[in-house]
């Protein structure tokens, strides 16, 4: 399951819930049909009735007044991998490259990549391994990540001069 969006409280006195998007096209996440909650227990059909600051306004079936709207606050929407479109061979989903073996260019296995991260200025990798005393921020650009091999399950790196060492 991968994370679409959140529901930010209530919007309105009527039911309505502030939606966050977490997708590349904000309106697309209500595109994906049924969304469902981190413990997959819960299952929501989302209705966008507006874009108002930071999200959208929109409806859930079975939510009807404001502190319907107000319990939900907090709760994450997430979609099956499968139901999400195909990416050009540059882009990747963040969910496919955690795990991923990283090799520096020579071969040498330098860890397995644990998480993506942005924090505003472009994404990085970070990368765990018996080898390595913590854990290592490698910036995820051409330049330093040259290779990703979906297929083989495996990313080749040229990481910047004394990074892994």
């Amino acid at each position: 399951m991968i994370i679409v969006g959140a529901i930010a409280g209530s919007f309105g006195v009527h039911g309505d819930v502030r939606i966050k998007s977490f997708c590349a096209v904000p309106e697309d996440i209500a595109t994906y049909g049924t969304l469902m909650s981190d413990d997959g227990k819960r299952s929501f059909e989302i209705d966008i009735t507006r874009s108002i600051k930071n999200g959208f306004s929109a409806r859930i079936d079975g939510v009807i007044t404001k502190e319907d709207a107000d319990a939900l606050k907090g709760v994450t929407l997430h979609v099956s991998r499968d139901a999400l479109p195909s990416l050009p061979d540059d882009e990747f989903y963040h969910a496919d490259l955690i795990g991923l073996e990283v090799c520096d260019t020579g071969g040498t296995v330098l860890g397995r990549v644990a998480d993506v991260l942005n924090h505003g200025a472009g994404d990085l990798l970070e990368v765990n391994g018996p080898t390595l005393k913590a854990s290592v921020l490698l910036p995820f650009t051409r330049a330093h990540v040259p290779t990703v091999d979906l297929s083989a399950r495996r990313i080749i790196a040229d990481p910047p001069e004394g990074l892994f060492e």
